[in-house]
């Protein structure tokens, strides 16, 4: 190998080393920012875990105050507490006549003995910044005496139930003991009539047409949202 030949391959060799030292060095990078990524997902996902974590903690105990003031109240009433912090008015006689969105009037001493202390319980400073909503929830079965189809009564029936759910509302926003609430209860409170569409079944599988009627009052938290705004933050 003469002396111009010697000199290309350390020219060659220099290439190469500096390529190489370029690829370590975007290697390193490539797992620097890697390192940072998951570094943040771990973190972010902690946040979903407390988040969760504190919220079923706030459902829990939300629950068991619930719980605890109306156990003695519920079976009169017709009612029942679930863990998800619906509060179920199943007994339809009491509720509305048939086809009919005026309150009975022995559904109006429920509400009006409910109501206030449920709003005492739900407000309170553990509580109250956490709830994002509570819905009354109208429900109906899926029959309607002379309907030309499935579909029309679902229709009429979606009707009557957000005319009752309405009528709840002005019912209970009127209440004198809640009025100190009034201004919670308008940015809070909501009507949502669901026709049939949440109907009540049988361990058989068909509908229990005297349970799918019922009014609903149910405690919605923010976790969602704020799980969401989380997500969002590491979405890329």
């Amino acid at each position: 190998m003469n002396e111009n030949e010697l000199e290309q391959l350390k020219e060659q060799e220099g290439h190469w080393v500096a390529v190489s030292d370029l690829m370590a060095g975007l290697m390193m990078v490539f797992m620097l920012v890697a390192v940072v990524f998951m570094i943040n997902v771990e973190t972010e996902r902690n946040k979903i875990r407390d988040v969760a974590i504190l919220y079923d903690t706030l459902r829990t105990q939300l629950y068991e105050d619930l719980q605890r003031e109306f156990a003695p109240d519920m079976e009169r009433w017709g009612a029942e507490l679930d863990k998800d912090l619906a509060f179920r008015f199943n007994n339809s006689e009491v509720l509305f006549d048939q086809g009919d969105a005026v309150l009975k009037g022995e559904f109006e001493a429920i509400l009006a003995d409910f109501f206030p202390r449920y709003i005492r319980i739900i407000t309170q400073e553990q509580y109250r910044d956490d709830i994002l909503e509570v819905r009354i929830e109208g429900h109906t079965s899926s029959a309607w005496s002379g309907a030309a189809s499935d579909d029309d009564a679902y229709i009429r029936n979606m009707n009557l139930s957000q005319q009752r759910t309405r009528s709840t509302l002005a019912y209970v926003l009127g209440l004198p003991p809640v009025q100190a609430d009034k201004n919670w209860l308008k940015s809070h409170l909501t009507a949502n009539g669901l026709s049939s569409a949440k109907v009540i079944r049988n361990e058989q599988g068909t509908e229990n047409p005297d349970r799918s009627r019922r009014v609903e009052f149910r405690v919605r938290t923010d976790a969602e949202s704020r799980i969401a705004t989380i997500l969002d933050q590491i979405a890329p």
